[in-house]
Order: C-alpha cells, then sequence, then structure tokens
C-alpha cells in the first residue's frame, strides 16, 4: 500500500496546472465519465479562482452548496480529487452527499481513496458538521469498503436522479 503521510489533500492552485491536465488526460483516456473533474477554461487561473469562489459560496446556481475542492498529491502527482460540500440540499441528501471522490486510474488500490476520505473527515469536522453522507453505487464494493474503514454505516439506497437506480448511502459520524 502506497498511502501513507506524504499523501497531502492540497486546494487547487496553478502550480499544478501541468499535473492537472495530466490527471485528466488519464481520466478521458480510460473512457470513464468526467464527474469528478473538470476541464479548465483556456484560463488556467481563472478556473482555478472559480473553484476558490466555490468554496466561498460565491456565483452558485440554485441547486448548488458552497464546496471545498482538494487534489490528493503525492510526490508532487495528483492521485485524486475530492469535493467536500459544506451542507445538504434535498436533492443532495438523496444523491451526492457531503464527499464525493475519484481516484485516478493508474493509482487504484494503493489505499489512496481510504487516506483521501480519512483527511477529508478532519476537514468536515473542522467545518463544524457532525455527521457527512457519502453515496456509491452498490456493485461499487471498493467504495464501499473505502467508506466502511472510515466509519460509514450503511444507511437506506436513495435513487439515482437520471437512472432512477438504486445507491448506497452511508453516514459517517464524525
Amino acid at each position: 500500500m502506497d498511502a501513507d503521510n506524504k499523501l497531502i489533500l492540497s486546494t487547487p492552485n496553478t502550480d499544478l496546472e501541468q499535473e492537472y491536465q495530466a490527471y485528466i488526460a488519464e481520466f478521458a483516456a480510460s473512457g470513464e465519465p468526467a464527474i469528478f473533474y473538470r476541464l479548465p477554461d483556456e484560463d488556467f487561473a481563472a478556473f482555478v479562482a472559480q473553484l476558490e469562489r466555490e468554496e466561498r459560496g460565491e456565483g452558485l446556481p440554485d441547486w448548488a452548496v458552497p464546496q471545498q475542492t482538494f487534489w490528493a498529491v503525492r510526490d508532487g502527482r495528483i492521485v485524486g480529487i475530492l469535493k467536500l460540500r459544506h451542507r445538504l440540499t434535498p436533492a443532495l441528501e438523496n444523491y451526492g452527499g457531503h464527499i464525493g471522490y475519484a481516484v485516478r486510474p493508474s493509482a487504484r488500490g494503493r489505499g489512496y481513496a481510504c487516506r483521501m476520505l480519512a483527511l477529508a473527515l478532519e476537514h468536515a469536522r473542522a467545518l463544524g458538521l457532525r455527521r457527512v453522507l457519502l453515496t456509491c453505487n452498490p456493485d461499487n464494493h471498493a467504495s464501499a469498503r473505502v467508506i466502511e474503514k472510515n466509519g460509514g454505516v450503511r444507511d437506506t439506497d436513495g435513487i439515482h436522479p437520471d437512472t432512477g437506480l438504486p445507491h448506497a448511502r452511508y453516514w459517517i459520524t464524525l
């Protein structure tokens, strides 16, 4: 297992532009949906500034809530991306939850997701959250294990708003 104390959650910054581009290129090449990353506009600094505004809750659509974006970095390489939402809407309580994360395909199976979530829970505590909700596909056994290793207890299933299929909902008490 590679995940150790060398993994940090970094706030997005322009110093990691090339690494972020490599991260999203790897996801795109794998054919996975672009759920946990966004392609920046041509101006990477503007993209980073937008992520900072999202954290402050500025200029959000009506359905959105303030959220922090973290890049999980080890030895200068982005191995994952994590989003921490500061609160839930009824829609997020059904699907999405407080925390979403993804690990780049070439870095999977090394314990990064588990460490990323543990670090995110520290940030959630600092926000004053007493418990957090995470959701995943019921067939995503790896994600379910990550959540359970971090104290997640499965609750009732929610319904995916696009597919109508159930998804697993987990609460972690902080």
